[in-house]
């Protein structure tokens, strides 16, 4: 009986995705009319040779695609996975970014600037159909979806950590009860049964398999925090020995074609945001010196591709001498930021600099951010698996800067480094590096450390499959 509840809901996920993109065709045909609707206006007559109606179909076409790969990209489309907000924030850059580029297309047809005041009014009319749709579609989409009732299975302590994530998301997530891995299997897998879903969270490898097979078999949703090992398999190669399947980890970083690609995509970036970005590297410059008159830049020992040490630069942000007792990571309301410092952090403009690094070699647009080696061995002392990041060379920006907040552990920055590293593809450099934008813009906000109602007191299980595991909330 309960397996059948299981896969009516199963049934019913199924339809989740038509919702979501016949919602998201509805809301594309209202921005593209409205787009239409401005050329056709204010900008057909204007060009000095007018099209004919299938030009005018390929500008439009154009305008679509553009907006759709900013909503694919800032996950514009993502009501329901999202919060209302992040998807407003996420449509909204989305928009802007879009209409920029139409702007400067409809300009260069016409061989002049154009007026800028009929793309801002359609700017904001576009504005509030985004608002109108999410706030509906949101409804829609949560009646027909509602939170899933979840257990979950642990193993130590630190799942109390995840709890309070996944608690901040109460109209998703609906962590019912939990249950230590000490407990019996049987009783384990019967409690199970009554939910939607289970956590499976750092408990002892036998279990971890039974348990994931245990869901597939009842066709359950199973939420799993991957160990390290479980990352590394991810990027592994499918392969076949006669008649028996093999997975291949090569584990030495990036092929030789993906460091070229890599190397090329990292010249073109940095030497064109060089050329746009001098006068404002210039302003941040001025106002560094003018502050304190201290240095405008700061260099500092990095590591970067294979443990290899160098000096990246940053403009200073804290005051002079902020180190005199020893190097000691910056906190969020550090004392020893200056106000200038404050405003180039918020922007991230402090790291522009390291443009310079990127075009010595030394750095990368994306990968993981550099750390000191004195911190890199106090880290490694906790978890050695830190050291695997150092497969690639250190970013200017990183798949852990645009999806984790302040607060972050360094182990889950690690392991979403590592899922990085394992899954590389130049178009995920550039969805990384559009990210960053709006990270920028639209900084995380820290998490929560104060824990919901559920228990999870038990200290006696802790898994010894990966030493990191018991080290995460370092």
């Amino acid at each position: 009986m309960k397996r059948t509840e299981h896969r009516s809901g199963q049934g019913r996920e199924q339809y989740k995705r038509m919702v979501t993109f016949f919602s998201s065709v509805i809301l594309m045909g209202f921005l593209t009319l409205l787009f239409a609707n401005t050329w056709y206006t204010d900008y057909y007559d204007t060009i000095a040779l007018p099209f004919y109606r299938r030009g005018n179909w390929v500008v439009i076409v154009i305008y679509t695609v553009v907006m759709y790969l900013f909503f694919r990209v800032y996950g514009g489309f993502k009501v329901g996975y999202l919060r209302r907000t992040d998807v407003l924030f996420s449509q909204a850059l989305s928009v802007f970014g879009t209409n920029l580029v139409t702007y400067l297309q409809v300009s260069l047809i016409a061989r002049n600037f154009v007026r800028l005041a009929p793309i801002l009014e359609m700017t904001v009319l576009e504005l509030a159909v985004l608002v109108l749709w999410t706030v509906l579609a949101q409804k829609v989409y949560f009646v027909l979806y509602p939170p899933r009732r979840l257990i979950i299975v642990y193993g130590s302590p630190s799942a109390a950590a995840l709890v309070t994530k996944m608690s901040m998301r109460v109209d998703k997530y609906m962590i019912c009860e939990s249950v230590s891995a000490v407990k019996d299997y049987a009783v384990i897998c019967e409690k199970i049964l009554q939910y939607d879903g289970v956590i499976i969270q750092d408990i002892p490898a036998k279990m971890h398999n039974d348990l994931v097979k245990f869901c597939f078999d009842h066709q359950l949703r199973a939420y799993i925090t991957p160990k390290i090992s479980d990352i590394i398999l991810r990027g592994a190669e499918d392969i076949r020995l006669f008649d028996t399947p093999l997975l291949l980890c090569r584990n030495y970083g990036l092929t030789f074609e993906q460091r070229l690609l890599k190397r090329g995509f990292d010249l073109v970036f940095s030497i064109t945001l060089l050329i746009l970005l001098t006068p404002l590297m210039l302003v941040c410059a001025a106002a560094v010196k003018l502050c304190d008159g201290g240095p405008v830049l700061y260099r500092q020992k990095r590591l970067t591709l294979g443990g290899k040490p160098f000096f990246v630069y940053k403009f200073r942000s804290m005051i002079v001498n902020a180190e005199t007792h020893g190097a000691q990571l910056a906190e969020e309301h550090d004392d020893r930021i200056t106000p200038v410092g404050r405003v180039l952090r918020r922007f991230r403009l402090d790291e522009l600099p390291q443009l310079f690094n990127i075009l010595k070699g030394e750095m990368s647009v994306v990968g993981p951010r550099p750390e000191r080696p004195e911190i890199c061995e106090e880290y490694e002392k906790q978890f050695p698996e830190f050291r695997f990041r150092l497969h690639v060379k250190a970013g200017l920006t990183g798949y852990a800067q645009v999806t984790g907040a302040y607060d972050t552990t360094p182990y889950d920055k690690l392991r979403m480094d590592l899922m990085y590293i394992e899954s590389y593809s130049l178009l995920k450099d550039i969805q990384i590096v559009l990210m960053t934008v709006k990270t920028a813009i639209f900084p995380s906000q820290p998490l929560f450390t104060e824990l919901p109602g559920i228990e999870l007191t038990d200290k006696k299980t802790r898994t010894p499959d990966d030493p990191g595991d018991k080290q995460r909330n370092a």
